[in-house]
């Protein structure tokens, strides 16, 4: 049920965009337990000038290649469990070949599965209302 966001550069061709999508979708499925058939994206090509990124944070070193991934997901991940996230999602990522491991920005944000909804106006993993 995670819903993930992907912001990269505009002239990213197609097949890199699948690529790096592809990426984010089998490295959560191979580290945090997601069916794969739990497939929400949204995919954004950003002009340079919506895409900023310090050039050197925390001994990090990034281009103007730049990617974010934003991944709202239900809390419960240990720790380790989320720097396997970290680590395959930047090196699936960098095996595609257009982008470089250091330039993927990676951000998780926890939320209660009762604020979800797939359709209808249901909320899916909400206890159901007592009846009165």
């Amino acid at each position: 049920m995670p819903l993930v966001r992907i912001d990269l550069p505009a002239i990213t061709p197609a097949d890199q965009i699948a690529a790096v999508a592809d990426a984010v979708h089998a490295a959560m499925v191979e580290t945090i337990d997601v069916p794969l058939a739990d497939r929400f994206q949204t995919i954004s090509r950003r002009t340079r000038d919506e895409l900023i990124c310090t050039a050197s944070f925390l001994g990090v070193e990034h281009s103007d290649q730049v990617v974010f991934v934003q991944i709202t997901l239900s809390p419960g991940r240990t720790l380790e469990r989320k720097r396997a996230l970290y680590a395959h999602i930047a090196q699936g990522v960098a095996r595609a070949g257009y982008f470089s491991a250091s330039d993927i920005i990676i951000n998780l944000v926890e939320t209660a599965r009762e604020n979800w909804s797939f359709g209808n106006g249901v909320a899916h993993y909400a206890p159901a209302e007592p009846a009165t």
